[in-house]
């Protein structure tokens, strides 16, 4: 079951349909779409499943059926094992994802999730509800899109101590301020931006620092385990950075970039969004387009993953990797 098909759900079933055969041969996984909710659709189930190449063309089932009038009935109906959540984002609230992923797991069905409102605002209680139902809640492609951030820590650096963090995490300002170094004004990157895929119609959320914001929390409060609120990251957008500004910084040899950082102070942490120039010989001033990058200060060693120029197809490997995840024993 999918909630939200837009261009993150849509990569999503695009990837399901296309690793189909694979993911039955390597790791005996089948599937069946029982359910789809966006906003004009409604609520619409079937538990001997839905067309998907179908719907991605357009072509709702059952136009005149009596949808479902909430997510429980519609997860009752669809029967279904897992949800994906990939409803646009909340800040401030988390919802309504949260109230979708909470009435998945409490239905007897795993989590899985693209929106980081729920992480940042419920992640612990989320956690814990999918322990007691013996299912997972899962969230790999809400930071990095389909990059292994979440999963790296428990499977492959068990035992280290994550002393803090530091990196650009949105692609929709590194591709504007790109844009504005190559003489174009800020509405002419941003629209540049929106017809690459990464930006959304109103950009507010990523050039004021928001969706930073809350990668950076989701961060602490998953991997650092302290209990951070939002209003306690420090965030300033790249709105206050005049286009000449951004041009001088480049013709002397150094970039702005939206730089995400936190570090540890005893049981919570110091945690910030902002604009920083950066010297060239700064791997992240290099990062061009879409790309993203972070380093993680570990107690023993320190560690940094570049993630190249991705598209949304990576968001919807992030989805698919949960439920690779999640379902396989």
């Amino acid at each position: 079951m999918i909630v939200g098909l837009g261009n993150v759900g849509r990569a999503f079933l695009r990837l399901l349909i296309a690793k189909e055969t694979e993911l039955r041969r390597r790791y005996d996984v089948r599937w069946r779409l029982t359910g789809v909710a966006t906003r004009r659709a409604g609520w619409l189930a079937d538990p001997d499943g839905l067309n998907p190449i179908a719907i991605l063309n357009g072509h709702w089932p059952n136009p005149h059926a009596q949808p479902a009038r909430n997510v429980r009935e519609w997860l009752e109906k669809a029967r279904a094992d897992v949800l994906f959540e990939a409803s646009s984002l909340d800040v401030q609230t988390g919802q309504p994802a949260l109230e979708h992923l909470a009435a998945a797991l409490e239905l007897g069905a795993h989590a899985i999730t693209a929106n980081k409102g729920p992480v940042v605002h419920a992640f612990r209680e989320l956690t814990a509800l999918a322990g007691e139902r013996k299912k997972k809640f899962l969230c790999e492609a809400t930071v990095m899109d389909g990059v292994p951030i979440f999963s790296m820590f428990p499977l492959g650096l068990p035992a280290t101590d994550l002393q803090g963090f530091s990196g650009v995490l949105n692609s929709t300002t590194n591709v504007v301020l790109t844009e504005i170094e190559k003489g174009r004004s800020l509405d002419e990157a941003v629209k540049r931006a929106q017809a690459t895929g990464v930006a959304e119609t109103d950009p507010a959320a990523d050039l004021d620092g928001w969706d930073s914001a809350v990668k950076v929390a989701a961060l602490a409060i998953v991997l650092m385990g302290v209990p951070l609120k939002l209003e306690q990251v420090q965030r300033t957008g790249i709105r206050e950075l005049s286009e000449e500004k951004i041009r001088s910084a480049r013709a002397a040899g150094l970039r702005y970039k939206l730089v995400c950082r936190a570090v540890r102070r005893g049981d919570t942490a110091d945690c910030t969004v902002q604009p920083e120039l950066l010297l060239a010989s700064d791997p992240l001033a290099n990062l061009e387009g879409t790309s993203s990058a972070i380093r993680f200060d570990l107690d023993v060693f320190s560690l940094s993953i570049v993630e190249h120029n991705p598209g949304i197809e990576a968001t919807g490997y992030g989805l698919l990797a949960d439920f690779v995840r999640a379902v396989h024993p």
